[in-house]
């Protein structure tokens, strides 16, 4: 069974030890992912713009693994402040109108305070 390691070059990921995405088996478990701008090592204000940017992330990686948002099987979303999370629905709506994956919604407290949301999926590589 061979493992394929997809890293963004982010610097938590050298940091912590972690992949952006690991493929194996036909999987693509790609890891909770935060609003980051990587170019700009910026965290946008608004959840929905952080949301744009974790979703923009989630995509690369996907499309490095062969995958892409239409083959998300499983989504979390981990908010700090639920409230916040129906500010999300008109994108993640239309980022997952094909797959319409299993989903969940956590709230927990994340890595740092201007964090606002975090997500998780993992996909099904197509035969």
């Amino acid at each position: 069974m061979a493992r394929r390691l997809i890293s963004t070059g982010s610097p938590f990921e050298a940091r912590i030890g972690y992949s952006r995405a690991v493929v194996v088996d036909g999987w693509v478990f790609v890891a909770g992912t935060t609003g980051y701008d990587y170019a700009t090592m910026t965290m946008p204000d608004r959840v929905e713009a952080q949301y744009a940017n974790a979703l923009a992330t989630i995509s690369a990686a996907l499309a490095e693994a062969g995958a892409s948002l239409d083959d998300v099987v499983r989504v979390r979303y981990i908010l700090p402040d639920p409230a916040e999370f129906p500010a999300c629905w008109p994108v993640l709506s239309e980022a997952f109108a094909r797959a319409r994956p299993a989903a969940t919604m956590i709230s927990a407290g994340l890595m740092e305070p201007g964090m606002k949301i975090e997500i998780e999926v993992t996909a099904r590589l197509s035969a």
